[in-house]
């Protein structure tokens, strides 16, 4: 029997968005009304629109969140952004890990372990980040790559509550190119076994999130998968229809 547990979609949108973009997040938060009931919703732009994202979605269902955060609470490090600071500016989620900060900022396991624990200590929901090259994926290592990345970045004693994993094969991110169905379903299983295995009970009730590449013309698939619990969405975020009709789907 399928696991009940409450989807999350949220939207990742990189180094996209100025002012006039908050017309986007208005926009979602409005038709959010709509499924508030049935899932969580969940928009992170840059750090320059934090603080006015989440004034233009107070009082609704949407929350706001930050695509990063410092390894460290305060202190003499120049651009770093502390959890701390993204709750000061309204945020509730921070994605740690995402592959284009591991490969293209040399991040580990290790520093994106401690983002997470700097996260929950703040109250933040942390949205870890897990996924293969496709050198790895042609290699047959993905579930290797996985495993090391879940046991390495994935503090201690994670409460379902405050931490979230999110699988995206890094081949498939921006490329418009997702694995089949089957071969999301396979490792969306072997995750969950996985963290299983790190945290006991805890895991059966971790919700996993399928990212790369996920649009509105292929959700509904993807939200029918067992042990998918919703979708790390990138550019199909950026626009509140496109993003609403992933939201539908879960």
């Amino acid at each position: 029997m399928r696991q009940q547990i409450r989807p999350l979609v949220a939207g990742n949108w990189k180094m996209n968005g100025l002012g006039p973009s908050l017309s986007e997040i208005a926009l979602i938060a409005e038709g959010l009304s709509d499924h508030q009931h049935r899932l969580d919703a969940l928009i992170c732009p840059p750090a320059t629109l934090l603080a006015a994202a989440s004034a233009k979605t107070a009082g609704t269902a949407l929350a706001i969140g930050a695509q990063d955060c410092s390894t460290e609470t305060h202190g003499a490090y120049t651009g770093d952004v502390s959890a701390a600071m993204v709750v000061d500016s309204g945020g509730s989620a921070v994605i740690v890990g995402h592959s284009e900060r591991r490969q293209g900022r040399g991040e580990t396991s290790a520093d994106v372990k401690r983002k997470a624990e700097r996260a929950v200590e703040a109250g933040l929901q942390a949205i870890i980040c897990i996924g293969e090259t496709e050198q790895e994926m042609l290699d047959g290592r993905t579930e290797e790559v996985l495993l090391r990345q879940l046991q390495e970045s994935v503090p201690a004693g994670s409460q379902a509550v405050a931490v979230v994993i999110a699988y995206e094969p890094v081949w498939a991110i921006g490329t418009g190119r997702t694995p089949s169905i089957d071969n999301i379903a396979k490792l969306h299983a072997f995750i969950r076994r996985s963290v299983i295995d790190l945290l006991g009970d805890e895991g059966r009730k971790l919700r996993l999130l399928y990212g790369g590449s996920v649009k509105a013309d292929n959700a509904a698939e993807i939200a029918a998968i067992e042990d998918v619990n919703g979708a790390l969405v990138g550019g199909a975020s950026l626009k509140s229809g496109d993003f609403l009709g992933i939201i539908k789907a879960f």
